[in-house]
């Protein structure tokens, strides 16, 4: 298969343009049409494929093989024929975005490069944000703003970005930012007087057209560090997702947006405290509600057995009670939470008693439908059958009697 013509190498504004069929391959997925030349970019290089439509065909995926021939997966290709002239359209949108982020993408690599020697490493093109991953072992945030705002003042200047089309002896001539992948033609994109990088992606041909260069993020990745970026109109969305944050958590608090993080601080710190007091009451609550439940529980010869069903109480509150009850005297507690759709275990045992709960709480779920288990001092399960839960407590009353 011979290799197609990328009208987007020399024209990254090229939305529509036309082509002969070569070849139409068929599988279980639909057809893939390969053309003479096409303006459709492949996904390769860390940037997605673009789409759109060949002749009022819609194409779903674009990608290219070994020798370089560029394949447009469409459902069905009845009704084009190999030979045939093809009118292809780019989904303008699409282009656009993605020529602004990988744009954006070479200014922010060579700003790195300037700002801290960070060289990149790897690109990825997210639906909704982009990473680079820098050769950058301790990140600051002094110098990722630094490096930030010397892309935004190359994108704000407007520059050039020009496309050359050399050979490998012409391409020796360019201080690249970094090794070609490919051997023979070579196509390098330069930011006029700031980068020069080998790439077959989508770009603008000014810097201006980035619109805005702005860092989300970043973290330690693999002995590098991974930088979340935005370019263009995902920055704008960026921005607005980020305004009606910061307003919506003004409004909540009744404050003004620049008050807001030191309100929200506060408003944090008063939950950590009210929360510890709200445990602090709980203990007291529990320590009183154990009491009561062992004053009218059912003696053995040298322990009681408490045991109640629930409706609808937290978990980790009948768990809390459960220890509280066999804490206070030799006994063994039996409780259980129901809700509309499942019931939940909590058996424990006194440190004194020698009664296994995780074999009695294994044996009561499978009864329920579900599964549980524990240690021989306390265990939990649960499961589905509802209906089944006064059964089960009554043959693990009619078990620890037997014992």
């Amino acid at each position: 298969m011979p290799p197609t013509e990328r009208l987007y190498f020399r024209d990254s504004r090229l939305l529509e343009f036309t082509g002969t069929v070569i070849d139409i391959r068929s599988s279980d997925g639909g057809d893939s049409v390969v053309l003479d030349r096409t303006a459709f970019y492949p996904t390769g290089g860390g940037q997605p494929n673009d789409l759109g439509t060949l002749s009022g065909v819609e194409v779903s995926d674009v990608f290219e093989d070994e020798s370089s021939a560029i394949y447009h997966k469409v459902a069905h290709a009845s009704s084009l024929a190999i030979g045939s002239e093809v009118t292809g359209r780019i989904d303008p949108a699409r282009r656009l975005d993605h020529l602004q982020q990988h744009s954006g993408q070479h200014i922010l690599s060579q700003a790195f490069v300037r700002a801290c020697g960070a060289e990149t490493r790897s690109f990825h093109m997210g639906a909704e944000t982009s990473t680079i991953d820098v050769d950058w072992q301790s990140p600051s945030e002094d110098l990722i703003r630094t490096a930030e705002k010397a892309a935004n003042e190359v994108v704000f200047e407007d520059r050039p970005m020009i496309v050359h089309l050399v050979n490998e002896e012409d391409a020796a001539r360019f201080p690249l930012r970094k090794e070609s992948p490919v051997q023979g033609d070579i196509r390098i994109i330069e930011v006029e007087d700031f980068d020069w990088s080998p790439c077959g992606g989508t770009h603008a041909s000014r810097t201006g057209q980035v619109g805005l260069i702005a860092v989300r993020s970043y973290e330690r990745a693999k002995k590098m560090t991974r930088i979340e970026f935005v370019c263009g109109g995902r920055a704008l969305r960026e921005y607005r997702l980020a305004r009606d944050t910061a307003f919506g958590v003004a409004r909540l608090l009744s404050a003004e947006r620049e008050n807001a993080v030191e309100l929200v601080e506060k408003t944090i710190q008063d939950n950590k405290t009210l929360k510890k007091r709200v445990h602090d009451l709980l203990e007291l609550a529990m320590n009183a509600e154990a009491g009561e439940m062992l004053t009218s529980a059912e003696r053995l010869d040298s322990f009681k057995i408490v045991h109640q069903v629930f409706d609808g109480r937290d978990l980790e509150e009948v768990r809390m009670l459960a220890q509280k009850i066999v804490q206070r005297e030799p006994s063994i507690a039996l409780l259980a939470t129901k809700d509309s759709a499942s019931v939940r275990l909590v058996f424990a045992r006194s440190a004194s008693l020698t009664h296994n709960m995780g074999e009695l709480v294994t044996k009561a779920c499978q009864a329920l439908g579900g599964r549980g288990g524990g240690r021989p001092d306390l265990a939990q399960g649960g499961g589905p059958n509802i209906e089944r839960i006064s059964e089960v407590m009554r043959d693990a009353i009619e078990s620890i009697k037997a014992t």
